[in-house]
C-alpha cells in the first residue's frame, strides 16, 4: 500500500522524479515553513497572497495542460466561491460554524455552476476553440452582474453585495474559537497548497490521469478504446473549478473583501499566463511560475509602479516566442542535460 502511494506521488506525470529532486523539494518546504519565523506578520501575509493563488493555477494546469481544454474564465468560480462565503459567513457572524458553512457553501456553489456549464459544453460536443470563448463570456457576465449590485436593495440577509465597491467585512476563517490570521493563515495556505499539489500528482499518475492525458493527445482514439471522454472532461472541469474556488475562499479570508474586478478580464487572463509561462504540462512548473509572477506583480504594484502588467505581458510574449513549452520546463530540461553531461564526463 505504501509503495503504491509513493509510486503515485513520485510518478512521471510531472517533472521532478529523482531522489535529488525530492530532497530539494523537502528542503524548499522546510524553508517555506521557517520563513514566518524570520519576517514580520505583514510580510508573511504578503507571501500568503502568492500561495493562495496556486490552487487556481494548478486547476488551470490540470484542465488545460493535462486535459487539453483551455478555460479563459475560471476566475468565475473563484468569484462564486468568494461571494458565497461572504454571504453565508457574513449572515452567521458571531457563530463559530459560520466560516465552515461558508467554505462548504462556496465549494458547493462553484461545483454546481461548473457541473451544469461543463455538462452542456462537453455533452453537446462544443468545438475546442469555442470553449475558451464561452468560459470568458461566463466570467464577464458575472462581473457585469456583480457590478450592478450597488445599493441597499442588493442585500442577501444582512450582507450587501456592494456593486463595484465590492463586499467588505467578510469574516476570517476559524475553527472553534481559533481564527486564522497572520502567521497562522500563512501556514493554513501552505498546508492547502501542499495538499493540492500532492493530491494532483497522485491523480495524474493514476490510471485516470493517464486517460486524461490521452484525451489531450488524441480524444477520438481514446474514445475508440472505450473510454467515456466526455465524462472525464466533465469531471476534470469540475475539479479544476473546485481548485479555483479554493483560491477564491482563501482570498476573501485573506483580505476580508472581494470586488467584481476579481472576475474581470484582467483577472481571467492571469491564470492562463501563469500556466503558459511556467509550462502548462507540469504542476510544479506552474506552481513556481505562479509564485514568481505574483511576487513581481505584487511588489511592483505596492511600490506604485504602473508597469506590472506590462512586464507580465512581456513575459508571456517571450514565452510564446522562445519558450513555447514554458520557461520553467525548458530550464529544468536544460539543467537536467547539463547535470547528465557532467555525470557522464565524471564517469569516463
Amino acid at each position: 500500500m505504501t509503495s503504491k502511494i509513493l509510486h503515485l506521488i513520485g510518478g512521471d506525470a510531472d517533472i521532478g522524479t529523482s531522489k535529488t529532486f525530492w530532497i530539494g523539494f523537502v528542503i524548499a518546504v522546510i524553508l517555506f515553513a521557517l520563513y514566518p519565523t524570520q519576517v514580520s506578520e505583514f510580510r508573511a501575509s504578503n507571501v500568503s497572497y502568492y500561495l493562495l493563488n496556486i490552487p487556481l493555477a494548478l486547476g488551470m494546469a490540470l484542465l488545460w495542460g493535462y486535459c487539453g481544454v483551455l478555460s479563459f474564465g475560471h476566475v468565475a468560480y473563484f468569484g462564486i466561491a468568494g461571494y458565497t462565503y461572504g454571504i453565508i459567513a457574513g449572515n452567521m457572524a458571531g457563530n463559530s460554524f459560520g466560516p465552515i458553512a461558508g467554505v462548504l457553501g462556496g465549494l458547493l456553489a462553484s461545483a454546481l455552476v461548473a457541473g451544469i456549464f461543463a455538462y452542456f459544453v462537453f455533452y453537446s460536443r462544443v468545438r475546442e476553440w469555442i470553449i475558451p470563448i464561452l468560459t470568458l463570456v461566463l466570467t464577464l457576465l458575472l462581473e457585469t452582474f456583480l457590478g450592478q449590485t450597488a445599493g441597499y436593495q442588493w442585500r442577501v440577509g444582512s450582507v450587501l453585495l456592494g456593486g463595484y465597491n465590492g463586499m467588505t467585512g467578510i469574516p476570517a476563517f476559524q475553527i472553534g474559537s481559533f481564527v486564522f490570521m497572520g502567521y497562522s493563515f500563512y501556514y493554513f495556505c501552505m498546508v492547502i497548497v501542499l495538499a493540492c499539489y500532492v493530491g494532483l500528482r497522485m491523480l495524474l499518475n493514476s490510471k485516470f490521469g493517464q486517460v486524461v492525458t490521452a484525451i489531450r493527445e488524441d480524444p477520438l482514439r481514446t474514445e475508440i478504446f472505450g473510454y467515456d471522454i466526455r465524462a472525464r472532461q466533465w469531471l476534470v472541469f469540475v475539479l479544476s473549478a473546485l481548485l479555483a474556488a479554493i483560491s477564491g475562499l482563501l482570498y476573501v479570508q485573506w483580505g476580508n473583501y472581494i470586488t467584481p474586478s476579481q472576475v474581470g478580464l484582467l483577472s481571467a487572463a492571469l491564470p492562463v499566463i501563469w500556466a503558459a509561462v511556467g509550462g502548462r504540462t507540469s504542476l510544479l512548473a506552474v506552481l513556481i511560475a505562479t509564485i514568481v509572477l505574483n511576487w513581481v506583480t505584487f511588489t511592483l504594484s505596492s511600490q506604485g509602479n504602473q508597469y506590472a502588467m506590462v512586464i507580465i505581458g512581456a513575459a508571456l510574449v517571450i514565452t510564446m516566442l522562445f519558450f513555447p513549452r514554458g520557461i520553467v520546463i525548458m530550464l529544468a530540461e536544460w539543467i537536467g542535460k547539463v547535470t547528465n553531461r557532467k555525470n557522464s564526463g565524471a564517469a569516463t
